[in-house]
């Protein structure tokens, strides 16, 4: 399992997160999740399923790239 969690500190709303992770399904499938919203709150989820890991890591990349083009960065 692999984690990368960003940060976007000064927000009006507050602290924002942007979490990728990459983990096994029970079906031998990879899995990405992502998850983000703002620190304290519920967040939204969203999981997207791969036949390997390689395309699952180029996916998470992918995710995290968008992001930090956004503004999130690691604390």
């Amino acid at each position: 399992m692999a984690i990368c969690i960003l940060y976007m500190p000064s927000v009006k709303s507050g602290p924002r997160y942007y979490r990728v992770e990459i983990a096994m399904t029970l079906f031998e499938e990879v899995s990405v999740m992502l998850q983000w919203g703002i620190s304290g709150g519920q967040g939204q989820t969203k999981v997207h399923t791969f036949d390997n890991l390689r395309e699952a890591s180029t996916a998470a990349d992918r995710f995290r790239r968008r992001a930090q083009r956004r503004g999130y960065a690691r604390d």
